[in-house]
């Protein structure tokens, strides 16, 4: 025991011990690394070479001047490399990408390119680096979600910004949350996914899978049911309500005063 007590004591002890530490931290990171590599090369396996040359023809074309021919970013647009195909197809699906100009973020409008030119470009993307991929159909399909606890994610994590019902709001510096009232359920979850603009990322160490059908859910729950109370004045919460009984209260008062001053007359 008095050995092993003076081992424990050794002045080489501690550099053992971080060096034990080193290297269990650097196989779990290697494991970690080729769990994605594979994913990466599973969604690249998924994309013919065809459709990967016609996605750089397509970049070049469009896409090349800002974000550069190699996609290695310019002082225009940021590097694409490694930001994965779910990326590109929400930023082009969505129509924000190509910017139809320049601004504080970029703006939803209707799509430039088609569905099968879309995949082309995110397939062509993918190819340059591991990064987030399209999710597959049964991460969006409302049946396998759950609304009451998609309601208590979203409260935690996205309400803040976006409002408790998904109507969206205003952040600072002109840029804004939009409204999620309409948007697919593909590009809700590749949003949760790839974080555009202004929004965090939430990969599945943040939010599982199941947790973003289940916040999925309770969007689309919404759309169909999204003012049980009656007026929704927006979604906009207090502050809108609150405006509208000021406004209603103080019209009121004001008919009240002339309605006296006329009788007093």
């Amino acid at each position: 025991m008095k050995a092993l007590s003076q081992k424990r004591r050794h002045p080489l002890a501690a550099v053992v011990l971080l060096a034990l530490a080193l290297l269990l931290t650097g196989g779990l990171y290697a494991v970690a690394t080729t769990t994605n590599q594979a994913k990466a090369e599973t969604s690249i396996t998924a994309a013919s070479d065809n459709d990967i040359a016609e996605g750089q023809k397509l970049f070049v074309s469009n896409c090349a001047t800002c974000h550069g021919t190699n996609a290695e970013g310019t002082q225009d647009g940021p590097a694409l490399i490694g930001v994965g195909a779910a990326a590109v197809d929400f930023q082009v699906g969505t129509g924000r990408m190509p910017m139809q100009m320049q601004g504080t973020q970029a703006q939803v409008k209707p799509g430039q390119f088609t569905d099968e030119q879309t995949h082309q470009l995110a397939a062509y993307v993918a190819s340059l680096g591991t990064g987030p991929t399209i999710p597959e159909q049964q991460h969006l399909d409302v049946a396998n979600g759950d609304a009451a606890n998609g309601a208590k994610v979203f409260l935690a994590n996205c309400a803040m910004c976006h409002n408790a019902a998904g109507a969206g709001g205003a952040l600072t510096r002109g840029k804004f949350a939009p409204s999620l009232m309409g948007v697919s359920e593909k590009h809700i979850y590749e949003a949760m996914e790839t974080g555009p603009q202004n929004m965090p990322v939430f990969n599945d160490a943040n939010l599982t899978p199941q947790e973003k059908n289940d916040v999925i859910t309770y969007l689309k729950a919404q759309e169909v049911n999204n003012s049980p109370g009656g007026f929704a004045l927006g979604s906009l919460g207090p502050v809108a309500e609150g405006l509208l009984i000021w406004t209603l209260g103080l019209g009121v008062v004001l008919v009240f005063t002339v309605w006296l001053t006329s009788r007093s007359a």
